[in-house]
Parts: C-alpha cells; sequence; structure tokens
C-alpha cells in the first residue's frame, strides 16, 4: 500500500474513533475530542490496572505522555515515589523531571501540565525511564499505536529508545480503542502492552 493511502487509513480510522467515542458518550473532558489523543470513560480505572504491572512495581522512573487520559497515571507515578519524567507538550520546551519527594500532598496538582510546569526541572536530558506509559487514538494486539497525527508521540519513543534502548511502552485506552488493525509506517513506534478499565493486554510481536 502506498504510503499516501496508510496515511488516509490512518485518519479514517482516527475519525471512526473519535466520533464512536463521542456519539457512545465515552469521551470526557476535554471535549470535543476530535484531534486529540482522548480522554475515556475508566482511564482511572486503566490506570490503576497499570499498577499492577510488575514493571510499574519495579520502575524507579517512569516516562509518562503529557495527555488528558494518562493525568491519573503521573499522579499515581509520584504517589508511588517514583521519579516522573513527562515531555512538555510538543516537545516545545523539552522535558520535565518530577522528583516525587518535592511534591508530597501535591502529586494530583504536579501531574497537570501547570502543575508539572511548576515543580519539575526542564531538560533536554532525563534518566533512562524503567517504563514509557503513551497515549493513543488507537491500537491493535500486534502493538502498533494511532496517535493524534502530529508525530510527538512516535517522536517521544523514538528518542528514549535511541538513547536508552529497550524500554517496555504502555499504553492506556478504553476497550473500544483496541481495534483489529492499525495500519502502520515504517517509523511508527510500537508498544508493547495494552491496558484498559476491563485488562491487560501483553503484545506478541510475530
Amino acid at each position: 500500500m502506498r504510503i499516501l493511502d496508510i496515511k488516509a487509513e490512518k485518519q479514517r480510522l482516527r475519525e471512526k474513533i473519535w466520533r464512536e467515542m463521542q456519539e457512545r458518550g465515552i469521551a470526557k473532558f476535554p471535549l470535543p475530542c476530535w484531534g486529540r489523543i482522548p480522554n475515556f470513560q475508566g482511564a482511572e480505572k486503566a490506570a490503576e490496572n497499570l499498577r499492577k504491572l510488575e514493571e510499574w512495581r519495579n520502575a524507579k522512573v517512569i516516562f509518562v505522555s503529557p495527555d488528558s487520559p494518562q493525568r491519573k497515571v503521573r499522579e499515581n507515578a509520584l504517589k508511588d515515589g517514583k521519579i516522573l519524567v513527562m515531555a512538555s507538550p510538543r516537545l516545545k520546551r523539552g522535558f520535565l523531571v518530577i522528583k516525587p519527594e518535592k511534591v508530597r500532598s501535591r502529586e494530583a496538582y504536579a501531574s497537570t501540565i501547570k502543575g508539572a510546569f511548576r515543580y519539575a526541572e526542564q531538560t533536554q536530558n532525563f534518566p533512562k525511564p524503567d517504563l514509557v506509559v503513551t497515549g493513543s487514538v488507537a491500537v491493535d494486539i500486534h502493538g502498533n499505536r494511532l496517535g493524534k497525527g502530529g508525530g510527538y508521540g512516535d517522536r517521544e519513543l523514538e528518542i528514549i529508545r535511541s538513547r536508552f534502548g529497550g524500554v517496555p511502552v504502555a499504553t492506556t485506552v478504553h476497550d473500544m480503542q483496541v481495534v483489529d488493525f492499525v495500519p502502520s509506517e515504517p517509523h511508527d513506534q510500537k508498544v508493547d502492552i495494552i491496558v484498559t478499565p476491563s485488562r491487560i493486554i501483553r503484545v506478541k510481536f510475530p
């Protein structure tokens, strides 16, 4: 399939997910969910399921995307005493590193973008993460991930993998965002673990 056709297929899938999430009342603030990594009903439950992973329990440093549905993931990381690394939105201001001891009892606020900028050290360098958690518009059981189209999620993963090598990557999504097939291009980054409000899927790469 030509690259232009793949891009068109990706956009059709994005719009299908956004439309269905909106129509079924799955999407939640910020609304509308078009053009975003959509926040969803059950994002907090997915964040709690993520805590069950051995990779989470053993991690000292966790890298989490700045997207709305991952806010609770960021809060949990700080509450669990982990160093939180966050990309600034669109990577405009590098990376944000938040140490849990700096934000005790203020983890919920520090996990927001505004709070992160208040408490974090802004840097281009950050410690090696033991786990990465990213947002997705859609994902399939082979680990192919679809972002909102800006390429920032792929860029974040590319930076981490080029600097540190293999680091497990998880995504938290609603169950309906797990689809049979996500079209992919050579530069697209895959995920290893999919966590929803109801299940944990470990990807088996072909």
